[in-house]
């Protein structure tokens, strides 16, 4: 079921009522998702830029290209940059959040659109490649890269857990390998929402 906030919020009480959801005080919790924690910012709206920022100043940050590489080669590069932090267990940023002008230079020369798309089928490699080397945590921003990695990842259901900022929580995928998953848009959370995310599964 989709729909907006407003109209969700109303469901479990309704259902409640009709006897079909019984009361949980446990109902946010999610079970433990041990492995290693990625942070996969592809927006590049005002606020990504700051918690990319904020997030760059103490961690390992590493930003995606278009116009240097193609998306396999984008990902490898990536993938290269984070394998002391991998191998140490060391949380990382990987990001395409650039400033107006530089995004819109990556668009005049390739196309909006293809502009977009190297960037998600880059994200998705990545993602793969970093499920492949043990990480089980993602944190990912932007809502055209959140569809890329779940895709990517195969996860088909996910169960919704507790809140990290207004509107957004932490969720863990259904099924084998289970994962940790922060899918956020471009100009939800704060200033420190990636370092927010990581502390809460500490």
């Amino acid at each position: 079921m989709t729909a907006g906030s407003g109209i969700a919020l109303g469901l479990p009480q309704n259902f409640r009522a009709a006897g079909l959801l019984p009361d949980r005080g446990d109902a946010a919790a999610l079970p433990d998702v041990p492995g290693r924690a990625a942070v996969l910012a592809g927006s590049c709206s005002a606020a990504r830029q700051a918690q990319v920022a904020a997030m760059a100043r103490t961690h390992t940050a590493v930003a995606l290209d278009p116009l240097a590489a193609d998306a396999e080669a984008m990902a490898a590069r990536a993938l290269a940059a984070v394998d002391a932090d991998l191998a140490a267990g060391r949380p990382f940023l990987v990001y395409s959040t650039a400033a107006p002008a530089e995004v819109a230079a990556v668009q005049q020369a390739l196309g909006r659109e293809q502009a977009a798309a190297r960037i998600e089928d880059a994200f998705a490699r990545l993602a793969r490649g970093l499920a492949e080397r043990g990480v089980r945590r993602f944190v990912v921003a932007g809502g055209e890269t959140s569809g890329a990695v779940v895709q990517a990842l195969g996860v088909t259901a996910l169960a919704i857990g507790p809140q990290i900022d207004p509107g957004v929580p932490w969720t863990t995928s259904l099924g084998a390998p289970r994962l940790a998953l922060a899918l956020k848009s471009g100009n939800f959370g704060a200033t420190d929402f990636f370092l927010k995310a990581l502390e809460m599964l500490r």
